[in-house]
């Protein structure tokens, strides 16, 4: 109800103003011990995924915190991952604005960001200084993706070098790498989901991951990202490669390029990547289909849609192990984190009673 009100004055600014206003006011209220009144009161749902373990299965999708400025202050909103991003090798300005558009109708957001962010240098900065969520419990996710003026063919390089840069701090914390290779908005990145370009994509960073935990002598875990929009014969593709090359998990999915769901809706013919409601059921068949392929081989981390408990607990019985909010948290503000907690929370437990039962009537 509090955050009801919040809402209609935060979004009668622009969404980039929103943003900048909403998480500046968040820092403040963070170094004055204030936010930790926002922590939901729901217990501890450990779930072990990618030799890590995450106190609860709610975490934060990539794009809200593009320099990991924030960490520690959205950590008290109850997360159990956070994922910062995406970062680029160098700072970038992304797209021209406005490139944020609300459709409150459908409680969706079209965005054409294009990675903007400050560089590698000034996020590893930010993401040392923010020490407190991880000490806590927090998994951190770092997703690196590749600047916009760099040649699609030398791709991979600069995913070599996002690696190399981070890589130090997930052997000092617990957190996995993400690879962004299904945005929208980024000229030609989604050509790096092909069949060729993807699987020399992957040996490139299985290879430099095996270098850089013989130097380290810690394996950090790597996850990928993917679209929505992949048809239904490249996703088992898709699948089976990553299984292949020895990557951790799937994260799905990134935001699509459809306009099913806000056709005729102010700004839906607006050029970007949808997500929200909309994004709900594609996000969740996604899912499904490779987790029907995958049959437990490599875990998903379902995204796409994710507005309350229920919708959360959809995810995860389609297949996935983790979920994580985005637009969610826009239109539902950070009670949504408490609730996606509770509703998976009793989903496990519901799941834990009807298995003995099974057993016996066997």
């Amino acid at each position: 109800m509090l955050y009801d009100f919040a809402r209609t004055f935060i979004f009668k600014f622009d969404p980039e103003t929103a943003h900048d206003l909403a998480f500046g006011n968040l820092a403040r209220a963070h170094r004055l011990g204030l936010t930790r009144l926002l922590r939901p009161h729901v217990a501890d749902d450990p779930v072990d995924l990618m030799g890590l373990r995450f106190r609860n299965p709610v975490g934060l999708a990539a794009g809200l915190d593009k320099d990991g400025a924030y960490i520690d202050a959205i950590g008290s909103f109850g997360f159990g991952f956070i994922e910062a991003g995406t970062v680029t090798p160098r700072p970038q300005p992304g797209n021209p604005k406005p490139r944020v558009f609300r459709l409150p109708e459908a409680e969706a957001l079209i965005n054409r960001m294009g990675f903007n962010n400050e560089g590698l240098d000034r996020f590893v900065a930010n993401v040392a200084m923010n020490e407190g969520f991880t000490r806590a419990g927090g998994i951190l996710g770092l997703n690196l993706g590749k600047n916009a003026d760099t040649p699609i063919e030398n791709a991979l390089e600069d995913y070599l070098i996002g690696l190399r840069k981070v890589y130090p701090l997930l052997t000092q914390r617990p957190g996995y790498v993400a690879i962004n290779i299904s945005s929208p908005n980024t000229k030609n990145l989604r050509a790096l989901q092909g069949a060729d370009e993807f699987a020399a994509l992957l040996a490139g960073l299985r290879d430099e991951r095996a270098r850089l935990s013989d130097r380290h002598g810690k394996r950090v875990p790597i996850a990928v990202k993917i679209a929505p929009d992949l048809d239904d014969a490249e996703l088992p593709r898709i699948a089976d490669a990553l299984v292949a090359h020895g990557f951790d998990a799937v994260i799905a999915t990134n935001t699509t390029v459809s306009r099913q769901g806000v056709s005729g809706l102010s700004h839906a013919q607006e050029t970007g990547g949808l997500s929200g409601t909309p994004l709900r059921t594609r996000a969740t068949t996604v899912i499904a289909q490779l987790a029907a392929h995958l049959q437990g081989a490599l875990p998903i981390i379902g995204v796409g849609g994710i507005m309350d408990g229920d919708s959360a607990v959809e995810k995860i019985r389609a297949g996935a192990s983790l979920v994580q909010i985005y637009t969610g948290l826009i239109y539902r503000g950070p009670a949504i984190v408490g609730d996606c907690r509770r509703a998976l929370l009793q989903e496990r437990r519901a799941a834990t009673r009807v298995r003995p039962q099974a057993a016996r009537a066997a």
